[in-house]
């Protein structure tokens, strides 16, 4: 992990007085870019959304980093700070859902490798009011790490009103194609895309996990790996045999588990991304 000192951190308050106090707000799409250092923040609002099953109000954070700066994915890998979230302050707000987009994997400048982003990206919100015939107050502490060659802090305070309407949904659309998909083990997507198969293999002295997966003909595809809670630090997957067939092999030693776990027993969750295609797979190790 990055030393306590060179931890970035980014803090992202977005407020909703009401619709009768903030009447020019209301027209906003998103909030005006704040710089502080190698990044800027603003946050976007979306439509509502209302089917059968869920009504909701579509939103994103947006974070534009500086040529040769990243951040991170929910799990950094090696090394990294995981983004973390704090809606307590929210009003008429039943829960606030953030989705990922599928990250990649780059060199963290010490010998290993690190799971984020780089360039642009916007984190979909998933924001589910109480009553969905008033206007939503979220309230949003955002905090995540900033790195170049070493890591910065940044803070932006941005304001936002949620009132289901907005004219900037391609850029929400965008983002939310990037999230992967939800499939079960052994599905195919449209793409080509799958993980078949995910076993334990050795004795609890020295396990590995193999995983074999179905992608696109000569398609780079990266896999990653996350326990059953974010205490778990299993190491990146590394691919094994041919690169470039539709049949693919990863494989991993268990290590990283938290005093006590066993990976027997464990559900891990698996993410494998191939050019724009990504899937997130849940596995059961028996």
């Amino acid at each position: 992990m990055i030393p306590a000192p060179l931890r970035g951190l980014i803090v992202v308050t977005a407020t909703f007085i009401g619709a009768a106090s903030v009447v020019p707000a209301a027209a906003q799409n998103a909030s005006a870019w704040q710089s502080d250092g190698h990044a800027a923040t603003r946050l976007i609002a979306g439509a509502a959304v209302k089917t059968l099953d869920a009504s909701f109000l579509r939103a994103g954070i947006e974070i534009r980093l500086d040529p040769g700066w990243k951040t991170y994915w929910r799990y950094p890998g090696d090394t990294g700070i995981p983004p973390t979230f704090d809606f307590s302050g929210s009003q008429n707000v039943k829960s606030t859902a953030v989705e990922w987009p599928a990250p990649e994997q780059f060199s963290d400048g010490a010998g290993g490798h690190s799971i984020g982003y780089v360039g642009d990206i916007i984190l979909p919100l998933k924001v589910t009011p109480e009553n969905t015939a008033l206007p939503s107050t979220l309230h949003l502490t955002l905090n995540y790490a900033v790195c170049g060659t070493l890591c910065v802090p940044a803070k932006a305070a941005l304001d936002i009103t949620l009132n289901g309407r907005s004219t900037d949904a391609a850029l929400l659309d965008k983002a939310e194609r990037l999230v992967p998909k939800h499939v079960a083990l052994g599905v195919q997507t449209d793409a080509g895309l799958a993980i078949r198969s995910v076993r334990l293999t050795g004795d609890d002295g020295k396990q590995r996990v193999v995983v074999d997966l179905t992608a696109p003909q000569s398609a780079p595809v990266n896999l990653f790996v996350e326990g059953p809670t974010p205490d778990w630090a299993l190491p990146l997957p590394e691919p094994e045999g041919a690169a470039n067939g539709p049949d693919r092999r990863f494989t991993f030693i268990v290590d990283g588990l938290p005093p006590g776990a066993k990976a027997k027993g464990a559900t891990l969750t698996l993410t494998a991304v191939s050019g724009d295609h990504a899937i997130e797979v849940p596995a059961h190790l028996d």
